[in-house]
């Protein structure tokens, strides 16, 4: 089996690496230093700083390690790659809503980047997979949590 890579944009890249920097130079070094200080005051068994810092700490260095291997993975996708005239990873999509009208633009994007609040969708979710790879003028129906969805494609650009 053959290497997974995680695509991101630039930007996604730049995000996540920034996010690293920041864990590593500033929140772990106030963690160690929650623990000492918290050490400091006594029974360990009993103290509830300690714990909590601990907890802290421990959560801490999941997210540390999964920005890590997702930044291990991670492969650039240049936005000239999308494009064309299917939908692709970091195509902006617009399409509307057969049963209401409305119309809604989508940014097609990896998992770690996908951010619904501001039109970023994963390619990995239910609406993403049913987009990707499909053309203008195409009609798709999406199960989702709230029912049966059916969009029509109708533009296609780049991000």
């Amino acid at each position: 089996m053959g290497e997974e890579y995680i695509y991101l944009s630039k930007e996604g890249y730049e995000k996540l690496r920034a996010e690293l920097h920041q864990f590593k130079a500033f929140k772990r070094p106030e963690i160690v230093a929650e623990i000492k200080r918290a050490r400091e005051l006594g029974d360990l068994s009993e103290n509830a700083e300690y714990h909590a810092a601990k907890e802290a700490q421990a959560h801490l260095e999941r997210r540390i390690s999964e920005l890590e291997y997702k930044l291990s993975r991670a492969q650039v996708v240049k936005e000239a790659i999308a494009g064309g005239d299917t939908v692709t990873l970091l195509s902006s999509v617009r399409v509307r809503d057969l049963e209401d009208g409305e119309e809604i633009v989508y940014l097609m994007v990896s998992a770690p980047e996908a951010d619904l609040a501001s039109g970023k969708i994963s390619t990995d979710s239910p609406v993403g997979r049913a987009l990707i790879g499909r053309k203008v003028g195409d009609t798709v129906d999406v199960s989702t949590p709230g029912g049966l969805a059916r969009y029509e494609i109708l533009e296609i650009g780049t991000a």
